[in-house]
């Protein structure tokens, strides 16, 4: 029988969270948490620490984007009227690219995509 509520010593479980513009599930630590200011912007919250209801995204602009069409920020943070998303294109935008990932089998292996993980932790 399997032992879902218990870990391993040591192990650390990243919580999963689900992207508001690809609708994708990832692990926290590879999405980027999004806050509603009171004054009708949001902003990014890279170290998920500022109060506040939040919103997390996967670090593209392809995916804000995605957001923006389906108007999810003003659902996700529950908010009364579209809000100003411009700081986080901005930020988005500062952000270094990252290359995309290598299709050698060895290090697919060894480390398997965060998306197939994240959908392995929330099936359990």
């Amino acid at each position: 029988m399997p032992d879902r509520g218990r870990r391993q010593a040591g192990s650390r479980v990243d919580a999963v969270r689900t992207c508001i513009g690809s609708r994708r599930r990832a692990t926290r630590s590879s999405l980027l948490r999004l806050v509603a200011l009171g004054d009708g912007r949001v902003v990014a919250d890279p170290k998920a620490v500022m109060p506040g209801r939040g919103a997390w995204l996967t670090p593209t602009v392809e995916a804000y984007e995605l957001a923006v069409k389906r108007r999810a920020f003003r659902r996700a943070l529950r908010l009364d009227r579209e809000p100003d998303t411009s700081a986080v294109l901005e930020y988005l935008r500062s952000l270094p690219e990252v290359e995309p990932h290598h299709t050698d089998t060895s290090t697919r292996d060894e480390h398997p995509d965060t998306t197939e993980q994240a959908e392995r932790l929330m099936d359990n």
